[in-house]
């Protein structure tokens, strides 16, 4: 193979989900947290869709290698199952062999495991990868699975990933009780032009380049065009570039190269392929305000306590105060929250969240900061609440090759005009993922 040609340890372009090879791209960090949202919130239930080799079986075991020992975990990634074969499949994964077991041993079996989790003190999570296959019979178990409660609160977190035919899947008129269960949904956009170049440049540098140039500047707008940023095509294409320079002993990847291994494989560009991605144009949801206005929804914060969600809100433009008394936007009833604690201010461009003279403060990673911008997946504390921040802006993204300009979503940091304050908070930017 070319290794040796190129002095690399391993393979930079294996289609294997290795963990060790994850680019988190702004969209797929976002897709991760929300993922790591169903650990901190007891009713997490969370669905991710994304073209097919987008990452999403990437993430999952990037998320999976990186959580806590009380996470007890069922991983389903055969999902062309009867309803009983799916319930069949969960236990097994938690050690049981349930296969003479009826549908009613299987949920009686199932309850009594989660509520003993619970009572142990373990947290107990259901991943299913290629949701999209799921029939709704299987999915209408979910639903009921998700229900699954003590007096205090539900038992089981969720998490579906599949292709987008799952979204239309959960839209339907049979599973509306299933979609006014889901927390969050998101969809994993392909990279952008210069994501996929940083992409590329992250692998060979896990792979052992050391940031020597092994593909020349100039090839990464033609694989651009072909692949369409999807990552299985990059590493594809990739992959055979290299070949095709290893086959002309060239150690720096060219222009020639990649045309030959596009010439070999018989691609044609991306956008005329047969199986087009669709222009994802998800408008930004509104909602009533007190006069009845409609108003735009910038962001959304979810208010957790103690791992349960108390409390979920949608920003607009202007002020939202958090404060102790009913007079607030969000009132949180603890002493550890003054009065009139902290405000979140919403521009077209940014959230920042300010301390407003409080007793005990607001704090990002456990240090108490006066003034922060909100990124995607940011938690603060406050008292002992957790608030965590979704920005909407993100999720608004349209996708298609374009060699006009770069269709990255532009980060929210650096938005806000008071250096003074970024600078004293710079150092608590990257909430808990």
């Amino acid at each position: 193979m070319y290794l040796e040609l190129f002095k690399l340890q391993e393979l930079p372009f294996r289609l294997t989900p290795d963990p060790a090879f994850l680019y988190l791209s702004k969209h797929h960090a976002r897709a991760k947290a929300y993922m790591e949202s169903t650990i901190w919130f007891t009713d997490g239930f969370v669905v991710i869709t994304g073209e097919i080799g987008s990452g999403k079986t990437t993430l999952i075991e990037t998320f999976l290698k990186e959580l806590e020992k009380d996470v007890v975990v069922a991983q389903i990634n055969q999902t062309q199952v009867s309803a009983i074969e799916f319930l069949q499949s969960v236990l097994v994964q938690f050690g049981f062999q349930p296969f003479k077991m009826k549908k009613a041993e299987l949920l009686a079996t199932l309850n009594d495991f989660l509520v003993e989790q619970y009572a142990n003190g373990r947290r107990v999570l259901l991943i299913v990868d290629e949701a999209q296959n799921l029939s709704n019979k299987v999915l209408e178990e979910i639903r009921l699975l998700s229900g699954i409660e003590t007096t205090k609160e539900k038992v089981l977190r969720i998490i579906l990933a599949g292709q987008p035919e799952l979204n239309d899947k959960l839209n339907s008129a049979g599973l509306v009780q299933l979609a006014q269960r889901i927390r969050l949904r998101f969809h994993l956009t392909p990279l952008s032009k210069n994501d996929m170049a940083s992409y590329i440049q992250h692998r060979l540098e896990v792979a052992g380049s050391q940031g020597r140039e092994i593909f020349q500047p100039d090839t990464f707008p033609i694989i651009y065009r072909y692949t369409g940023g999807i990552p299985r095509l990059v590493n594809t294409l990739c992959d055979t570039s290299m070949m095709a320079a290893f086959g002309q002993d060239h150690d720096i990847v060219t222009v020639a190269d990649v045309n030959a291994a596009i010439e070999e494989m018989q691609w044609i560009e991306y956008a005329e392929r047969s199986v087009k991605l669709q222009v994802l144009t998800h408008p930004i949801p509104q909602v009533p305000d007190a006069t009845g206005e409609r108003r735009l929804v910038l962001g959304r914060i979810l208010v957790g306590v103690n791992g349960a969600t108390i409390a979920e809100r949608e920003l607009s433009v202007g002020r939202f105060i958090i404060g102790r008394t009913s007079d607030n936007d969000l009132q949180i009833d603890s002493k550890f929250v003054s009065r009139h604690h902290a405000q979140i201010i919403t521009t077209a461009q940014s959230c920042v969240i300010e301390d407003l003279n409080s007793t005990n403060g607001i704090h990002v990673r456990s240090k108490r900061v006066r003034r922060r911008i909100l990124n995607d997946g940011d938690v603060v504390q406050i008292g002992q609440h957790e608030i965590m921040y979704f920005d909407e802006r993100l999720s608004r993204t349209r996708v298609l090759p374009n060699d006009g300009e770069d269709d990255a979503v532009p980060m929210l940091r650096n938005t806000v005009q008071d250096t003074e304050d970024e600078d004293e908070d710079q150092d608590s930017v990257g909430a808990r993922r």
